[in-house]
C-alpha cells in the first residue's frame, strides 16, 4: 500500500505539471493519473517513471515523454466505444491510456521481442487492448475502419493504408481522424488528418516533436 501511495500522489504531481503546460482535456489527464507508468519502464529507472521525460526501454526504443502522449491523445480525441488503432505498441503506455478512455484499442509493435513483453504486461495490468505484430505502416485492414489511428513514431510521408482505415463519415458522425508526426530526423510537426469523404481529407500541422522513425517493411 505504501508504493502505491508512493506512485499515485507522483502521478498527481504529473498530471499538475501537464495541466500547466497546457493540456486542457480533464479526461486525458483523468486516464494518465491512473495509468501506472513506473510499472512500464525497467526497475532501475522507476524513480524518474513521472518526471516528463521520454525513458529508454530497450532495443533503441523509448516509452514516449508524457506530455507527448497527452497531446496526441487530446488531439485524438477518443471517446468511449470508439475503435482506435495505435501504431507502435512499444512499451505499453499510450495503449494503456487509451484503454483507461473506453475505446476498443488495436495496437501494432513490430519487434517481435517488444511485442512479446508488452503484450503480456498490458494483459497481466487487465488492459484489454488488441495486440498484433507486424509492419504498422500497413495499418491493420481487417480490425478497419477505424474512428482514430494514433502513430507513435514518425513518419517522412503518411501511408496511404492508414488513410484508407480511417472511417469514411456518414450522416452520424464525422470522419475518422489520423494522429501522426510528420518530417525527418531533425524536424517533426505533428499532424491531424480527419477523413471528410472517400477521397479527400482535411490536414492540420501543429507542434515540432522528436520521435523515433517509422520502419515499415524492408
Amino acid at each position: 500500500m505504501n508504493e502505491d501511495w508512493k506512485y499515485q500522489r507522483r502521478r498527481s504531481r504529473l498530471v499538475s505539471v501537464l495541466r500547466e503546460r497546457g493540456i486542457g482535456d480533464e479526461r486525458v489527464l483523468e486516464a494518465m493519473e491512473k495509468v501506472p507508468r513506473h510499472l512500464f519502464v525497467d526497475l532501475a529507472l522507476r524513480p524518474r517513471a513521472y518526471y516528463d521525460e521520454a525513458l529508454p526501454i530497450g532495443m533503441k526504443q523509448t516509452i514516449s515523454q508524457p506530455f507527448t502522449v497527452a497531446y496526441q491523445t487530446m488531439m485524438l480525441d477518443p471517446k468511449p466505444g470508439e475503435r482506435i488503432l495505435e501504431i507502435g505498441t512499444g512499451s505499453g503506455y499510450q495503449a494503456a491510456v487509451l484503454c483507461e478512455l473506453e475505446v476498443q484499442a488495436f495496437t501494432i509493435e513490430r519487434l517481435r521481442t517488444l511485442f512479446e513483453r508488452t503484450s503480456a504486461l498490458l494483459k497481466s495490468l487487465g488492459y484489454r487492448a488488441v495486440c498484433r505484430c507486424g509492419d504498422g505502416t500497413k495499418g491493420w485492414e481487417s480490425a478497419g475502419p477505424f474512428d482514430g489511428i494514433i502513430v507513435t513514431a514518425a513518419a517522412t510521408l503518411v501511408p496511404d493504408d492508414l488513410l484508407r482505415q480511417l472511417r469514411i463519415p456518414d450522416d452520424h458522425r464525422s470522419g475518422g481522424r489520423l494522429i501522426i508526426p510528420v518530417g525527418n530526423r531533425a524536424t517533426q510537426k505533428m499532424n491531424r488528418i480527419v477523413r471528410t469523404g472517400e477521397e479527400s481529407f482535411e490536414r492540420e500541422e501543429t507542434d515540432g516533436f522528436r520521435f523515433v522513425p517509422l520502419i515499415g517493411a524492408s
